[in-house]
Parts: C-alpha cells; sequence; structure tokens
C-alpha cells in the first residue's frame, strides 16, 4: 500500500465557466470522450453502443435523489435549512424509513444552526388537497440528530411535496422546477441518495433500447449517494482522507447475473464501482470466515482492500459465488450495509475492466479513482477535455474510459 499520495499532483485549474450549471437537452446529446488503449476519441452519448466492448455488461445505480433540502422558517422569520443524511430511526436502511408514516429521525447537517435555539419547527404543507404538519426536534445537537414527526403521508411522499433538490455546491445556484427531472436519472428507482449517480444522467429511454438491440446486457445495484461524495481532499497526503459511507443494496439475482457477464464489467459511475468493488471484498471477508456460523453485517472500511496478501485474494468468480452461497445459506434475497471503501492509485481493479463517467473535481477523491482505473494518463485525459470544450462535473459532458 502507498504511505503517501500528494493530493496537489491530483490539482487542475478547473475555470468556472466550464463547470455545467444546467444540463443539455436533450440528455444524449452531451459530449462522450473515449479513451481506450491510451487512444483518446470524441463523439457524442447517443454513440455509446458503438463505442463499447462487443461484451460489455453495464451497471447502473439505480438510487433516486430525494428533495433532502427541507426549510423551517420561524415564528422571527428566520429560516433554518435541514439537510437529510442518512435515517437512524426507525431504521437505518434508507428504503424502510421512506414508507414511515408518522416519525423518523436522521442525522442532518443544518444551516443557521445557531438560530435554531431548541424550540420545535412546524411546516405546514400542502399534498394532493390535504393539510400535512410537520414538525422538527433537535434532539442530539451534538450529533445533529433531528426527529421528524408528522401523520398519514410516507415520509417520502412528504419530502416530495416539501423539499427541495439538493444541487452540488458547485453549481452555486438554487434548485428550479426543471431539476426535478433533470437531476434524476430515467431509471431512478429507490429513494434515498442526496446527490446525482450523474454519469447516469446522459442515457435516455432511446440509448438503453439501442443498448438492448445491440446485444448488451445490463442490471442494476443500488447505492444511495451520500453529500461526502463532494467533500474535499484537505489532507497533503491524500491517504489521511476519511472516506464517508454510503448504503448499498444488492439483491441475489444482480449478484448470479454478474457472476455469469463477470468478464468485461463497465460500471455506469463512480458509485457503481463502488458497489461492484466492495461486493468482491464482502466475498472476501466470507471466504476468510466461510466455516464461521455469524452472520456477517456487509461493511467494507476504508482500508480493507488493502490489508491482504495478494496470493491470498481469491477470483473475482470465487468471491461472487462464496457469496451467493452465504445467501443462500441464509435465506437473504438481497444485501444492504455499508461501504467506506477507499480507491486511489495502486489500488487494483478486481471487478471493472473501465468506467462511464463525468469529468470530476480538483483534488477529488473521485479522480483519484479515476487515477487508480487508468493511472497518470487522467491528466492528458482531462486536459484534452478542457481544450476541446468539454463540459464539467454534475451536469457536464461524459467519458467512456477503459484500462
Amino acid at each position: 500500500m502507498n504511505k503517501q499520495i500528494a493530493i496537489e499532483d491530483y490539482a487542475y485549474e478547473l475555470p468556472e465557466e466550464r463547470i455545467a450549471k444546467f444540463p443539455v437537452s436533450p440528455r444524449d446529446s452531451s459530449k462522450l470522450l473515449t479513451y481506450k488503449s491510451g487512444e483518446i476519441s470524441e463523439t457524442v452519448f447517443t454513440d455509446l453502443p458503438n463505442q463499447l466492448p462487443k461484451n460489455a455488461f453495464l451497471v447502473f445505480n439505480n438510487t433516486k435523489v430525494i428533495p433532502a433540502r427541507l426549510h423551517f422558517q420561524k415564528a422571527t422569520g428566520a429560516v433554518i435549512e435541514v439537510f437529510l443524511l442518512n435515517p437512524i430511526a426507525p431504521s437505518t436502511v434508507i428504503s424502510q424509513v421512506m414508507e414511515t408514516t408518522e416519525t423518523c429521525t436522521w442525522h442532518c447537517m443544518i444551516g443557521n444552526k445557531k438560530r435554531w435555539k431548541g424550540e420545535v419547527l412546524e411546516a405546514k404543507i400542502s399534498v394532493d388537497n390535504q393539510e400535512i404538519f410537520l414538525t422538527a426536534e433537535l434532539i442530539d445537537e451534538k450529533e445533529n440528530l433531528v426527529q421528524f414527526d408528522w401523520k398519514s403521508l410516507s415520509f417520502a411522499a412528504l419530502v416530495k411535496a416539501f423539499g427541495e433538490m439538493p444541487l452540488p455546491p458547485y453549481m452555486n445556484r438554487k434548485a428550479e422546477a426543471e431539476d426535478l427531472e433533470t437531476y434524476q436519472t430515467v431509471y431512478s428507482k429507490h429513494d434515498g441518495a442526496v446527490a446525482a449517480p450523474t454519469a447516469g444522467l446522459h442515457f435516455t429511454q432511446n440509448v438503453l433500447n439501442d443498448l438492448a438491440e445491440q446485444g448488451f446486457k445490463s442490471d442494476f445495484v443500488t447505492l444511495h449517494v451520500g453529500a461526502g461524495t463532494f467533500q474535499p481532499v484537505k489532507a497533503d497526503n491524500a491517504l489521511e482522507h476519511e472516506m464517508h459511507e454510503e448504503q448499498v443494496v444488492f439483491s441475489i439475482d444482480f449478484i448470479k447475473n454478474l457472476l455469469a457477464n463477470s468478464g468485461c464489467v463497465i460500471p455506469v459511475g463512480t458509485t457503481s464501482m463502488r458497489s461492484l468493488e466492495s461486493l468482491y471484498w464482502f466475498g472476501v471477508k466470507l471466504s476468510k470466515r466461510e466455516n464461521s456460523e455469524e452472520q456477517l453485517p456487509f461493511y467494507i472500511a476504508q482500508n480493507y482492500a488493502y490489508e491482504h496478501e495478494e496470493k491470498e485474494l481469491p477470483t473475482i468468480e470465487k468471491s461472487l459465488t462464496t457469496t451467493i452461497s452465504f445467501m443462500e445459506k441464509s435465506r437473504l434475497n438481497q444485501l444492504v450495509g455499508e461501504t467506506q471503501i477507499y480507491i486511489f492509485p495502486g489500488y487494483k481493479m478486481r471487478v471493472c475492466k473501465g468506467i462511464i463517467t463525468n469529468f470530476h473535481q480538483p483534488k477529488s477523491t473521485l479522480l483519484l479513482l479515476i487515477s487508480a482505473l487508468i493511472g497518470d494518463n487522467w491528466r492528458q485525459i482531462y486536459e484534452y477535455a478542457l481544450e476541446n470544450d468539454f463540459r464539467f462535473l454534475s451536469y457536464g459532458d461524459s467519458s467512456l474510459l477503459m484500462s
């Protein structure tokens, strides 16, 4: 394992005007940079099926962004912003909490917190001609735990009616009505993300149909993207950065499908890549305790992938087979857990042969992940993108990068 990675080596100049504040329309008209065998080319995103290896198996993240910014106005006029991060009760499983109908507790970020003096905040929300009263109480000031109470509707429906889409801070603008649709993939399904898996924003139903017609296979995982994805690396040595945790969900049918198509796996986005690589390491955890009857939680710690001798590690096929056997024995139809995996230069990809992704911020963990896949050539690719009018970050253009 590397002992030091200078984050300054992953800096580049990103002019403000190159940051896409709004998406292109239609989605699939964005530019596509392709990097294969050391060569760079460009086309439009609708040409993706012609750029992929013929045996590519695409893995999409079908998380759905929730309008996670909740604004409560006090009687004094002060506005408190409560930004949902991850649920604490009645469950830590996001899908379960989104279906609750009267109370739940979340770990939050709180804007204008100094004006929240401990009183219960209240908002009146109109949903389908019905008035709902939502209250918020700061039950743990140190940990920013907020308890919400209401009646009848699911929390998902309540948030959809009351919340604001959580656009990335670098867009420097308020969310507009159109963002409810454009900051969501066309295949989003499971509520819980507070940031979009932006590599998927370019896909339209037409592109998905073209991929299917040309024989490409695909499947879905769920990783609920957290706000930590925007957290900059502040340490001079990137290895001192503390990675955020994100919740992942895998069905047993997905894992079986992945096993049958493991030859050329191409994740759509860094979140899909983190999910897939985490799944491999869960199989490693299981293989090291295969004689134990204990139920293992799905949790991959930040540096777990760097704690093993290469000769001791199983193949991807062995890892997935071990996981499937564990799930069948435990009568589990799905795995739900957390990953903190940190993918940086020196990491060996276990599952993924490439990635479809946008262009990322300087000195970010996402850029470190890209470098882990393609090495120092990331700089050549980004220089090309800057010189050829590619748009950057969440609403920006796309790339297909092959290792």
